[in-house]
């Protein structure tokens, strides 16, 4: 059974949305599933420079050149996507939106949008990728603190043949020790149904 992909998207490591991510992780690993994490400050990748060579076929990011002196490990990470029965992206909120690191990424799938009609032909009769995200912020107001994430990563997904099947979303915590035990063990037991999910899939292919 492949792993679940889960993405640390906080520039900071050991963070709060790290733990929301630790704590789900639990709950998939206790259900027989397995896990890999991977995360984005430990991958070097540059962000888009709106070049448009992918716009035309063969739709290739010009910033993945093998020949380049700085190695870019954006296609790394797409391929880990690829392979994944499930992914789940962990990030904070900054400013009402998705840290800088987290969306140089998604910008990164340009060449996805890029060559989505052909992908559609590709992929047809194949039911999406589910992918789930937590999100955390500080601030403890805000009628549409998540909304423009949500939003944006609603878009960056469907290129990718992927949908967004469940989220959290916790105000109000600044440090992992703002996690109540409650929202802790819903984290977990979140993690675990989904874990279920992914082994009976797996059990009862032939």
């Amino acid at each position: 059974m492949p792993d679940a992909l889960v993405v640390l998207c906080s520039p900071r490591c050991g963070g709060v949305s790290d733990t929301v991510a630790h704590h789900f992780t639990q709950g998939v690993v206790a259900a027989g599933a397995t896990v890999r994490h991977a995360a984005l400050r430990d991958y070097v990748f540059s962000h888009c420079t709106g070049c448009m060579r992918c716009a035309a076929p063969p739709h290739h990011c010009s910033l993945s050149d093998r020949s380049q002196e700085t190695p870019d490990q954006a296609d790394e990470l797409f391929t880990l996507f690829a392979i994944a029965p499930l992914a789940l992206f962990a990030a904070p909120i900054y400013f009402y939106a998705l840290p800088a690191r987290f969306k140089a990424f998604i910008d990164r799938g340009q060449r996805f949008w890029a060559a989505k009609n052909q992908r559609r032909r590709t992929y047809a009769g194949q039911p999406p990728k589910p992918v789930l995200t937590a999100l955390v912020a500080g601030r403890k107001r805000g009628k549409r603190l998540f909304a423009g994430a949500v939003l944006t990563l609603k878009y960056f997904l469907e290129p990718l043949d992927a949908q967004l099947r469940g989220a959290r979303f916790l105000r109000g915590v600044e440090q992992p020790d703002d996690l109540s035990p409650a929202v802790c063990a819903d984290l977990c037991d979140w993690g675990h149904r989904w874990g279920k999910k992914l082994t009976s899939t797996y059990q009862a292919a032939p």
